[in-house]
């Protein structure tokens, strides 16, 4: 069960693809011929410089410029970052990809820009600049912020098929409710977060937190696995939302 519809007011407000791979040195020399390949929709680029911050508590033994002079051995690591016209941002690190979208409509259905299209055309470029035979992990992230027009326990019942206990702890009365889990859907796995948010006194949305994986995949599937970590995601946010959150995202914003 996935979602065939394209809805012109989607609760989603940010969708992450990321690979992570094995520490490529080479990776920098290279960095130019891939930029080359994807100027055509990522014609904007600039390099960042992440820094390290280090938090360490401390005895009287260590001596402070032996924690300086640690630190300043990997004190920031090179991030290539590209935009394109389409609002995606894509980063890529010696050990790892990712693109963000804000403003996702659908993965692959007709009547919107298809974030699975952006996917396949980073990734086939990726791997031909870079041939990574194994990927240590495939990630698909969906965070949504959900309507809850009252904030009592008949309203969220009637908006959703929720995991909190509603019957012991009444929403209503409640500021902060919280609920995770990492668990196994056939040889992948998914992180599920359903969260109380707090906009005002007055009003509050409900998070959803997708996030699924799956680790050491051949890299000639990696799409195949992304679809099937789309599939999952889609799945599981169908079981937590109702006719009402449909209704509300069938109507338009603007």
């Amino acid at each position: 069960m996935t979602i065939n519809e394209v809805f012109p007011n989607p609760t989603v407000k940010q969708v992450i693809f990321q690979i992570r791979f094995p520490n490529l040195f080479f990776l920098e020399s290279k960095v130019g011929d891939f930029q080359l390949k994807i100027m055509k929709e990522f014609p904007e680029s600039s390099l960042i410089y992440r820094k390290q911050i280090v938090f360490a508590d401390v005895g009287p033994e260590v001596i402070k410029s032996q924690i300086q002079e640690d630190h300043d051995e990997n004190k920031s690591r090179k991030i290539w970052q590209f935009k394109s016209s389409k609002g995606y941002r894509l980063n890529v690190l010696t050990d790892s990809l990712d693109i963000t979208s804000e403003h996702h409509k659908t993965y692959k259905n007709e009547g919107g820009d298809k974030f699975r299209d952006i996917i396949e055309y980073v990734i086939s470029n990726f791997l031909e600049i870079a041939k990574v035979p194994i990927i240590v992990r495939v990630g698909l992230r969906y965070i949504d912020e959900c309507p809850l027009p009252s904030k009592d326990n008949e309203t969220f019942e009637r908006y959703y098929n929720s995991v909190f206990p509603l019957k012991r702890f009444d929403v209503s009365l409640s500021d902060e409710m919280v609920f995770r889990t990492i668990t196994k859907i056939d040889e992948y796995k998914i992180r599920y977060e359903e969260s109380l948010m707090r906009l005002s006194d007055e009003e509050y949305r409900l998070k959803l937190d997708f996030d699924g994986f799956a680790e050491n995949i051949d890299s000639d599937k990696c799409m195949e696995v992304t679809d099937k970590l789309h599939d999952i995601i889609s799945d599981e946010y169908l079981k937590t939302i109702k006719e009402p959150v449909k209704e509300y995202m069938r109507t338009s914003n603007k």
